[in-house]
């Protein structure tokens, strides 16, 4: 689904951070992408995501390069970017009405199948536990409710990709897991093709079930951890496990072999 070919990319600075870089992901697939600080992985997405321009190479999804953002990717960040003076219910809708309803052409859509969306926002509201919180404000909800919202407001344009910029990092532990555990539900259901950015360990070895280590710049080629336990074991077991802990391991050690490098 997504093809990455001999990717070039430079800080302002003059800084490289991509050199001859190569990376494909499968539909379907869930990738977890780790790194330190300043490795690349929010450049990365944000070039997936049709945000910035590689200066040499082409990111493709579906064989089309990517010159601007696509209708059918969606982006989670990690400030959830909700609009403060609109309620939940109308956050999940701004992202209907700033694509006016156009359709995955690009076209706009006729009205009969802006009227047919508009039943999915009450769905996920349902489904993310909103329902009871969809006239209130992000001001009055708890920052798992707040990521919730966000999510619904991104799954109601039905995207096919999903790209998350440490989506979780800023909240409590409890709340941390649960969503951790919402995402591959979600992931399962309506089999998306997800990519997720962390800087933690144990999230890349809980999501993804492929895992990309971004080492220190100029990256020239991706490091791919397989993770068949992320699939193998049950959601609420999988962190117990040794197959989890020795992944841990893994990924720690990589990080450590790539800061001395």
């Amino acid at each position: 689904m997504i093809t990455v070919h001999d990717l070039h990319f430079a800080y302002p600075s003059g800084q490289p951070v991509f050199s001859g870089f190569d990376w494909t992901v499968k539909a379907g697939e869930t990738w977890a992408v780790l790194g330190p600080s300043g490795c690349g992985k929010t450049t990365l997405l944000y070039m997936l995501a049709g945000l910035r321009l590689p200066v040499r190479g082409q990111v493709s999804i579906n064989r089309q390069p990517i010159t601007r953002p696509r209708p059918q990717t969606g982006l989670i960040l990690q400030d959830y970017g909700l609009l403060p003076w609109a309620t939940v219910r109308d956050n999940v809708l701004i992202g209907l009405k700033l694509r006016k309803f156009y359709g995955p052409d690009g076209r706009h859509a006729p009205r009969e199948d802006r009227v047919n969306r508009l039943p999915l926002v009450d769905r996920w509201l349902n489904r993310l536990g909103l329902a009871a919180v969809a006239k209130q404000f992000p001001g009055q909800l708890s920052g798992g409710q707040r990521q919730r919202t966000a999510i619904a407001r991104t799954l109601v344009l039905e995207p096919d990709l999903l790209l998350m910029d440490e989506p979780f990092a800023s909240l409590d532990a409890p709340t941390r897991e649960g969503l951790q555990n919402l995402l591959l539900e979600l992931r399962a259901e309506q089999n998306l093709t997800t990519i997720i950015v962390t800087h933690a360990i144990e999230e890349a070895a809980f999501l993804g079930r492929k895992i990309l280590v971004l080492r220190q710049p100029p990256i020239t080629e991706p490091a791919v951890v397989d993770n068949p336990g992320a699939d193998i074991e049950p959601r609420g077991v999988y962190r117990g496990t040794p197959r989890y802990l020795e992944m841990c391991i893994r990924l720690r050690t990589l990080l450590e072999e790539s800061r001395h490098s």
